[in-house]
């Protein structure tokens, strides 16, 4: 690899900065930890699937009939 392009040197510039962590890797664990309760659980307990619940196996059939419906 060009050890002068970019793409390298912005490679270099993180993976030296990750390896010489200390406090940064645990706070790094701390974020992924948010991040995977913000987008799996609260998905899960929050957000239904409406067109599951609503559609009954033709998804695109109930979405056509709502589009049209409510563009009249």
């Amino acid at each position: 690899m060009n050890k002068k392009g970019f793409l390298y040197r912005v490679y270099d510039l993180y993976y030296e900065g990750f390896r010489s962590m200390h406090l940064g890797k645990t706070l790094w664990a701390i974020i992924l930890i948010k991040l995977f309760i913000i987008f799996v659980v609260l998905k899960l307990f929050f957000f239904p699937n409406f067109l599951k619940q609503h559609a009954d196996g033709d998804e695109a059939g109930y979405v056509a009939t709502e589009l049209t419906e409510r563009a009249q």
